[in-house]
């Protein structure tokens, strides 16, 4: 995978800016005496934005770009000037990006649709100058508000594939073959397995130029869940289809085992999986007779609608878009469908090489300038109601920094 243009999971580092510092100016001119305080309030901080991308599927532009620092207010200047807010940083990503906190693993947000923005790490306001703390009694404010820091933040993008149709099956059961045979897509074929190195698309023609995407995962093997072959890594695409197409070799040993091993794989994964419609299909049945058929329709799982193809010959072809189809049309994935209710990253659904992956060079927090003027406040600076008025509580003489 180090080599592919894929990219489905990245860890950053992201950091919003700080508030500008509000001014403690005084009016000075030479025919203006006691022209009081015109300090002017400092700039807020730029956010860190995510954007949803429709032109984009892989996240492999932030593969490079590991560091994302949003700009820093500036501080407020005399005659009531405003400091320049800082700049916001648009951060764009494919449809189907999900969000998580690197540390605790922790759900964040998802972007889901084109142009679709969300304000990751929001920018810190900027404070007040002094000529908003002036009043009968206190003409002359000698402090401003500092403004308020950064947000500092490691987040892991997990990008799960939005496809209509997502094939569920083990190494080498004819899933590469199907797509190639009923859509434009070119996987690559072999007689060995994880063949699938990565998630493939295909867009699948249907009558009256009617079409639905499916998603080719690689083969997942029993104990995937856990983090054995290369399902595990992959499985999170099975997330978002909105049918299941199960797919079994007729030549293997017993095709309701390999089915249940499948569909636990899936449910340890994520139990939300289990609600999902699903079609079972018997590849590679250009082997098999009449009678060899309806002696494996009987130890076929109950309840699952299932047929059985062939995608070298055609067999079936038809009637499984029909079949499809007809699943993807259905009211149960059409009107308000639930929501996914993403799991937690934990150790077994983390990347290990991202999860360790070290930033290096990274610069420092800005420390904070309450003065705005690079000079640090005195005690007898803050007002008694600064906290209470302005949202900053003063520490009391026992309390630590």
């Amino acid at each position: 995978m180090a080599d592919s243009n894929f990219i489905d999971y990245v860890k950053v580092l992201c950091r919003s800016g700080k508030g500008g510092a509000g001014s403690r100016h005084f009016h000075r001119a030479k025919y203006v005496p006691k022209g009081g305080p015109d300090g002017g309030d400092g700039g807020r901080g730029g956010h860190i934005i995510l954007r949803g991308n429709s032109h984009m599927w892989t996240l492999l532009p932030l593969r490079y770009r590991r560091h994302i620092f949003a700009g820093n207010g500036e501080s407020g200047g005399a005659g009531r000037s405003f400091g320049k807010d800082g700049e916001d940083v648009i951060v764009d990503v494919p449809c189907g990006t999900v969000v998580f906190d690197a540390d605790s693993g922790e759900f964040l947000c998802e972007v889901t649709e084109d142009g679709e923005e969300i304000k990751l790490l929001r920018g810190g306001r900027g404070g007040l100058g002094n000529w908003h703390f002036k009043s009968p009694t206190n003409r002359t404010p000698r402090y401003a508000q500092p403004g308020e820091p950064a947000i500092e933040r490691s987040i892991i993008l997990e990008l799960k594939l939005l496809a209509d149709v997502g094939l569920v099956g083990f190494p080498n059961a004819g899933k590469s073959t199907l797509l190639s045979a009923i859509s434009a897509a070119r996987p690559k074929i072999a007689d060995y397995p994880f063949t699938t190195m990565e998630p493939q698309l295909g867009i699948v023609s249907y009558r009256g130029d009617r079409s639905f995407v499916m998603a080719d995962i690689p083969g997942i093997i029993e104990g995937a869940s856990e983090g054995k072959g290369l399902g595990l890594r992959f499985l999170r695409h099975i997330e978002r289809n909105a049918v299941l197409l199960f797919m079994v070799p007729a030549d293997a040993d017993d095709i309701r085992a390999q089915y249940d091993i499948l569909a636990g794989e899936l449910e340890k994964f994520n139990p939300q999986l289990a609600d999902k419609p699903r079609v079972l299909a018997i590849s590679k049945s250009d082997m098999l007779d009449e009678e060899l058929r309806q002696a494996m329709e009987a130890e076929l799982p109950e309840g699952i609608p299932h047929i059985f193809i062939s995608a070298v010959t055609g067999q079936g072809i038809t009637e499984l878009k029909d079949m499809l189809w007809g699943e993807i049309t259905d009211e149960r994935n059409r009107i308000d469908p639930a929501p996914i209710t993403h799991r937690p990253l934990d150790g077994h659904h983390r990347v290990r090489e991202e999860d360790e992956f070290i930033f290096e060079n990274v610069p420092p927090m800005p420390a904070d300038d309450p003065a705005g003027e690079g000079e640090e406040w005195d005690d007898d600076d803050y007002p008694e109601d600064f906290g209470e008025n302005y949202g900053y509580r003063m520490l009391d003489e026992d309390e630590d920094e």
